[in-house]
């Protein structure tokens, strides 16, 4: 047969054509030959709903345990929970008012507690196997105190009152002498009853009064005050005892008897802030004037009927030249006299020779 180029060429292209289709139809006429499976159809949009998880196993064990601090104290309305192996089905109760708490009904397998109470860190307990029907007590939980915990403390009037006149008790001018009726905290509690006798005796029984008594007798005897009592160490001791009942006699009515049925301060307050005249004028006026248990300003007749009462009651020990009506007024205008000048001192001295600790500055 003769072919012409065309023709040729167009059997070339026909050849070509069929070797493709049937090089990319052999898989599909293998796996009909040989009777092979065709390929799985490709998923419809139709799916499967995937099952349930399945409904929380119960079991026949339990654990018990008691939520305590590290003082052994218990700890209620604690939340505690029960966390399994693989966290599914955790469980939570609360520790009851003896800080009891239990879990029933539990399926064998491993578990750890954790533990949550205000004001404490948060608990949490190494893992533990649970036997099916055990029953597994928690060995002691005590929980720390939170190091972020704030713990308000409430004193009562009568608690603060006892730690001021603790403060007030080595307030010593020099180290040395007492200065125990000067309240640098402007607004302390009043004292209560107790207190005032307490602090009274407590200044009588200082040793340092009787070296200051003992100047006093000295001066009395230098000046030949009270010249009934008579010169040489006879005379000094007379005026010794005298000076000695003086103080303690005054000391008691201005500063405990009077005070606790007058419902007065026996203290000087320090006021320490404004100008010179201002400071001057509250150190003067204390004399006269003093604060009362309910915190009013108010007559000191404490200080003043005490002044009083107490040169009174030196007629009965003074020499008979230097008693009567005369000798008691110009004794208790000395006294107030002197509370003046103390009360001067107080405010614009003896704070600076004395350890006083930095809140107490007086007014502000």
């Amino acid at each position: 047969m003769i072919f012409s180029k065309n023709n040729a060429t167009h059997f070339k292209v026909r050849m070509v054509a069929v070797f493709f289709t049937f090089a990319f139809s052999y898989p599909v006429l293998s796996q009909t030959l040989t009777g092979s499976p065709s390929p799985p159809d490709a998923p419809t949009a139709e799916l499967q709903t995937a099952p349930a998880a399945p409904a929380q196993t119960l079991g026949t064990a339990q654990i018990t345990g008691t939520v305590t601090d590290t003082q052994g104290a218990v700890v209620p309305s604690a939340t505690i929970t029960l966390i399994p192996y693989g966290k599914l089905g955790e469980r939570t109760t609360s520790s009851a008012a003896d800080g009891a708490f239990t879990f029933t009904g539990l399926p064998a397998t491993e578990y750890r507690l954790t533990i949550a109470a205000s004001g404490f860190d948060l608990y949490s307990s190494p893992e533990f196997t649970l036997r099916p029907g055990q029953s597994f007590t928690v060995p002691s939980v005590g929980l720390k105190i939170s190091a972020s915990t704030t713990v308000n403390v409430i004193a009562s009037n009568d608690q603060i009152a006892l730690a001021e006149i603790h403060e007030q008790e080595q307030q010593r001018v020099f180290g040395v002498f007492q200065n125990f009726y000067t309240s640098y905290i402007w607004d302390a509690a009043p004292m209560p009853t107790k207190q005032k006798y307490r602090l009274a005796f407590h200044a009588l029984y200082d040793p340092p009064l009787f070296l200051i008594t003992a100047g006093i007798a000295g001066a009395e005897q230098y000046n030949g005050t009270f010249p009934g009592y008579g010169p040489g160490i006879e005379g000094y001791g007379k005026r010794y005892g005298a000076a000695l009942a003086d103080a303690t006699t005054a000391r008691i009515l201005e500063s405990a008897v009077l005070p606790s049925l007058l419902h007065q301060d026996p203290r000087y307050f320090y006021q320490g802030s404004g100008n010179i005249p201002s400071r001057a004028f509250h150190a003067a006026a204390f004399t006269f004037t003093t604060r009362g248990d309910n915190g009013r300003i108010e007559p000191n007749y404490s200080h003043m009927l005490g002044s009083l009462g107490a040169a009174g009651i030196s007629n009965l020990y003074h020499p008979a030249g230097s008693r009567g009506v005369g000798d008691t007024f110009q004794t208790f205008g000395i006294t107030l006299a002197g509370n003046i000048v103390g009360n001067l001192f107080r405010e614009f001295v003896l704070r600076h020779l004395e350890s006083v600790p930095s809140y107490a500055n007086g007014k502000h």
